[in-house]
């Protein structure tokens, strides 16, 4: 998790904090992905506690393949208050849920890694196998196994 601090935080901190830049911070305030900042007398971006968590917020949906319009739509309903919380609810189980299947994928393809590499290390540790057009083999026999 990361420390956020209690006091107001300059573009600068905040962009360190989320590891999004400042122009990407003033990009998604210019598009109404975030509320704009309040303003320091000095005419400086200040960022609370909750922003800063909002904007992490964020960068997880964008993360996981959540749109700008999406995050957009989203962040519309959140300001709207407590009557689109079913709607927000719904968005973020749907999202979710996709993030799951995305998550599965990525573990297959890690199993298929695996085992490519498992074969490589077989074939070059006995020289008697042959390895003519071994990527068809493997992702073959890895086929198989899953079926």
């Amino acid at each position: 998790m990361i420390d956020i601090p209690e006091h107001m935080t300059s573009i600068k901190e905040a962009a360190e904090l989320t590891g999004l830049s400042e122009d990407t911070i003033r990009y998604y305030e210019k598009i109404g992905l975030l509320p704009y900042a309040d303003r320091q007398p000095n005419g400086h971006r200040a960022y609370s506690k909750q922003q800063i968590q909002g904007i992490i917020f964020l960068t997880r949906l964008k993360a996981t393949g959540m749109t700008l319009e999406q995050m957009k739509n989203y962040r519309e309903l959140a300001v709207v208050g407590k009557s689109t919380l079913d709607t927000r609810l719904q968005i973020l189980k749907e999202h979710h849920l996709k993030v799951k299947q995305s998550i599965a994928e990525l573990m297959e393809t890690q199993r298929f890694l695996e085992y490519t590499i498992d074969h490589y290390i077989e074939t070059d540790q006995n020289p008697d196998i042959h390895n003519h057009e071994c990527d068809a083999v493997v992702s073959e026999r890895m086929l198989a196994k899953h079926r």
